[in-house]
């Protein structure tokens, strides 16, 4: 996937991601539609690199790190009905989180999909 400027994007969800998106039935092609819109801006911004995105007809909510637009990380999915938003102190978590993901290399990530706590969903 390449964003408008032509720089390659890589979409990740993370092991724990993965295991509430297949509960909740929402398949890969949706995540990465979703991305898309991210990417254009049709997300909530909570800074740090921290976006909230609305995914399954509106009833689920995404919680999205990024690093510097070249990585999209699925973090956190909850049911709408669930709950309302994330608390300050989680939203401040996952800004550390994404903190986190800015300073890692390649090879982080490499390790990181080879223990499979990461898995590559949408790229070019």
């Amino acid at each position: 996937m390449a964003n408008q400027a032509g720089k390659s994007e890589r979409v990740f969800k993370t092991a724990w991601f993965s295991k509430a998106a297949r509960k909740a039935h929402i398949p890969d092609d949706e995540l990465c539609a979703a991305i898309q819109q991210v990417v254009l801006g049709q997300a909530y911004d909570l800074g740090g690199g921290v976006f909230k995105k609305r995914l399954s007809r509106n009833l689920y909510r995404s919680i999205i790190v990024a690093k510097g637009g070249r990585y999209w990380i699925y973090a956190y999915l909850f049911a709408k009905q669930d709950r309302a938003n994330i608390e300050d102190d989680e939203l401040a978590g996952f800004r550390q989180l994404a903190g986190l993901y800015a300073r890692k290399t390649e090879d982080d990530i490499a390790k990181e999909m080879q223990c499979k706590e990461l898995m590559e969903i949408c790229h070019d």
